[in-house]
């Protein structure tokens, strides 16, 4: 089977906003904060620098464990970055390096959507014609309304996380439920994807390194030959206590983010979408 990402649009491909890492970098000390738990923190080394991806099971409990259970294994330490699009994502997470494999684990099935209660920390940001987007954790989200929850039985509404830069994906073949160990991580927005991948998490700090990967040509579909590794990926709960990173995020309904989103949108004007914004972070130890 081969695990492949769809290939961006010509207007996803598009770099990176400058406000992105602007705006990833602030802090406020005056800000509200809250800190990733180990078990949903994943520290990805390589040599081009380390990589933290914050974990989220309320969005796609399968796949996070399915990523928490290989990376605490060691199964990802030393694979390939074998398929690098410069502007759309990275790959890895093959054993084979070439697309083509997976662990010996049964395939995790997809989870496109989820549904949202009040208890997700949901902060809108904007509405379109296809319903409401903001933020949940560090995730961009399209849902329905809360109002929507009033009308269900399990007192929800439909969502779904959003492929905008830093977002984690399971890769898959053709068949929606084949996702094993392979993963990419975003360096660009790709609406394409949205609904047909699962997202199961957003690098938080290293998004710089990921897009310093070494790319493949487009020609090749952006196999690489001589490709960057994963020296090494745990979660941090599986890192001894003094050498673990803690990753702390601004909450979205804090008003230091509040501030920041409408600096962005009055810097984007018509431009604004909900992937120019990312709640910033603090890191330190590790």
């Amino acid at each position: 089977m081969s695990f492949k990402i769809a290939a961006a649009s010509a207007l996803s491909m598009a770099l990176l906003p400058a406000s992105v890492p602007a705006l990833a970098q602030t802090a406020s000390p005056a800000a509200e904060w809250r800190t990733v738990a180990p078990e949903n923190l994943l520290v990805i080394d390589t040599a081009k620098g380390r990589v933290l991806v914050e974990l989220d099971p309320r969005i796609a409990p399968q796949s996070v464990e399915r990523v928490r259970t290989l990376a605490d294994r060691g199964f990802y330490d030393g694979l390939k970055f074998h398929r690098v699009l410069e502007g759309f994502m990275a790959q890895t997470g093959d054993p084979l390096g070439t697309g083509q494999g997976g662990s010996d684990l049964p395939d995790v099935p997809g989870e496109f959507q989820f549904r949202r209660g009040r208890d997700l920390g949901y902060v809108n940001l904007m509405t379109d014609p296809t319903g409401q987007l903001g933020i949940a954790g560090s995730m961009p989200v399209l849902t329905q309304p809360d109002a929507q929850m009033m009308v269900t039985s399990d007192f929800k509404a439909a969502a779904q996380a959003l492929f905008c830069p830093g977002v984690a994906g399971m890769a898959r073949s053709q068949d929606p439920n084949s996702a094993n160990s392979q993963f990419f991580l975003m360096t660009g927005a790709n609406a394409s994807l949205n609904s047909l991948y699962t997202p199961f998490g957003r690098v938080v700090d290293g998004l710089d390194v990921v897009a310093a990967l070494t790319p493949g040509p487009r020609a090749a579909d952006g196999k690489v030959d001589n490709p960057d590794l994963m020296t090494r990926a745990r979660t941090a709960g599986a890192v001894p206590e003094g050498e673990r990173p803690v990753v702390r995020v601004m909450t979205p309904a804090s008003p230091a983010f509040a501030a920041l989103v409408e600096q962005v949108r009055t810097e984007r004007g018509a431009l604004f979408s909900i992937c120019d914004v990312q709640p910033p972070v603090q890191v330190t130890g590790g």
